[in-house]
């Protein structure tokens, strides 16, 4: 059936129903909803240069949709499928695939790769890293996690964030760590300085000068950092950098310090030194749950 670009559709109270549940709904694909809207608002006598006005489509569109309305109904407004190869595997062989990838092993290997999967599930290589990749499986990458056992986690991270959130008024908000275990390399010859057409160069060998710590209290307001670098990072070491923040920092102002569980910083001698300077309130991460302490994303980009 072919429409004029003036005509309209008459619709049923069903068929308007339908297609406003259809328009509504937020489980639509948009493009389904616009297409219903656009046979709603011609049979409300709307002409097509409004209805384009409205929805920002082109009238070519409009009288597309309203003639596939007019001729196949509700369906019509379903995209056609596309041309082309008809597909080689069913949804129930695609699922048993998936099941396979994600399920099992190879026998020699520890993780399945396109080409071993290919050749154990029976399919090309091609089909295989199809569907690894439409599926989002990747059997050759992992990620390391831990779950905090800590039994006032819950209450930990409300506090920690609410420092991060809504910190108290005359109050300077502080993360501590100590970056540990920092190598101190030389290497064993000059760097060769970058210059046209070839790269900085360095040797691969280097002469080790021991490890070094580095100790950093991240301000979470404006990103500055107080940091010192010691040989070790014993209680020792850590009194003596609060004794350097307590320098750095306005006397005036409470210090709140967002501190991991490490035993250094529970020590008695720590703690006595707390207690003779009462600005001083240190907010301990949950267990296993360093993650919290924004300066470890500092640490993180200098590394």
């Amino acid at each position: 059936m072919h429409l004029r670009e003036d005509a309209t559709i008459e619709l049923s109270q069903e068929q308007r129903a339908e297609l406003e549940k259809v328009a509504r709904s937020r489980r639509t694909p948009q493009a389904v909803a616009q297409r219903a809207r656009i046979v709603l608002m011609t049979a409300d006598g709307m002409l097509p240069g409004t209805i384009g006005e409205q929805l920002g489509v082109s009238q070519p569109t409009i009288r597309k949709w309203r003639a596939r309305y007019a001729e196949q109904g509700l369906p019509g407004l379903r995209s056609e499928p596309r041309p082309g190869r008809p597909r080689t595997l069913d949804d129930q062989r695609v699922a048993d695939l998936l099941n396979q990838a994600l399920q099992t092993r190879p026998a020699k290997q520890t993780h399945w790769s396109v080409r071993s999967f290919a050749a154990e599930a029976n399919i090309s290589k091609d089909m295989a890293h199809r569907l690894f990749r439409a599926t989002s499986i990747a059997p050759h990458r992992s990620r390391s996690f831990k779950l905090s056992n800590d039994p006032a986690f819950v209450e930990k991270v409300r506090d920690i964030t609410g420092l991060y959130l809504n910190p108290p008024d005359h109050a300077l908000v502080l993360c501590v760590d100590e970056k540990s275990q920092i190598q101190a390399l030389e290497r064993t010859q000059p760097v060769l300085p970058m210059g046209f057409g070839y790269v900085e160069g360095v040797t691969h060998d280097y002469v080790r000068h021991g490890t070094t710590t580095l100790f950093a209290a991240l301000d979470v307001a404006n990103g500055q950092v107080i940091s010192r670098v010691r040989a070790q990072h014993r209680h020792q070491e850590f009194l003596d950098f609060l004794r350097q923040i307590d320098k750095q920092t306005p006397p005036e102002l409470e210090l709140h310090l967002i501190v991991d569980n490490y035993v250094t910083h529970k020590h008695a001698k720590v703690k006595a030194w707390l207690a003779r300077n009462p600005r001083f309130h240190l907010h301990f991460t949950p267990t296993y749950s360093s993650w919290l302490n924004q300066v470890e994303r500092w640490f993180a980009l200098i590394t």
